[in-house]
């Protein structure tokens, strides 16, 4: 085990949910229920505590972690009120610089898919670019709800892991 996991296991539970409540959109809970999991040996440990709380959480938890994420580049991006990580992350790929083309047709496409879904479309924007978000976002409109969910909460774990390296990388 690393010095690093090890202060991370010595952190008290308020100490844990306060450095990581953040990696789950507005969602602190998965911090707080994934302490009780320690010791974690190493980072991917600590990761996937955390994802066996979303999967143990049950259906109702997990619809609202999904419903707690921002639609990409829309009205809370452009009224500045995102999370900070949401907002690096959306910066990330530039959706914080879309021309008014490129603005609508994430708003046509944020649109489509709540309306087919009832939940924001979620992709892990660290991995993709621009171009590649708007494709997923036509081609997964095909989906089932039943698939998006599921696509959603792996999308939600890769956004997990990039927010949870982010964090540990800036305490070292």
């Amino acid at each position: 085990m690393t010095k690093q996991m090890q202060a991370v296991n010595e952190l008290t539970r308020d100490e844990f949910v306060a450095r990581f409540g953040a990696i789950y959109e507005d969602s602190p809970w998965v911090a707080g229920d994934a302490y009780e999991l320690r010791p974690f040996d190493s980072v991917a440990a600590l990761h996937d505590a955390m994802g066996q709380v979303v999967t143990a959480a049950g259906f109702e938890r997990q619809l609202e972690l999904i419903r707690a994420h921002p639609d990409l580049a829309g009205k809370l991006a452009i009224a500045g009120d995102l999370t900070e990580s949401s907002t690096e992350e959306q910066k990330s790929v530039g959706l914080d610089r879309l021309t008014g083309e490129e603005f609508a047709r994430f708003d046509s496409a944020n649109r489509a898919y709540r309306d087919r879904f009832q939940f924001p479309f979620i992709i892990c924007v660290r991995e993709h670019s621009r171009s590649d978000i708007l494709a997923s976002f036509h081609e997964r409109l095909h989906h089932t709800r039943d698939e998006e969910i599921e696509r959603a909460l792996h999308e939600i774990q890769r956004i997990a892991w990039h927010r949870l390296e982010s964090i540990l990388e800036k305490s070292s």
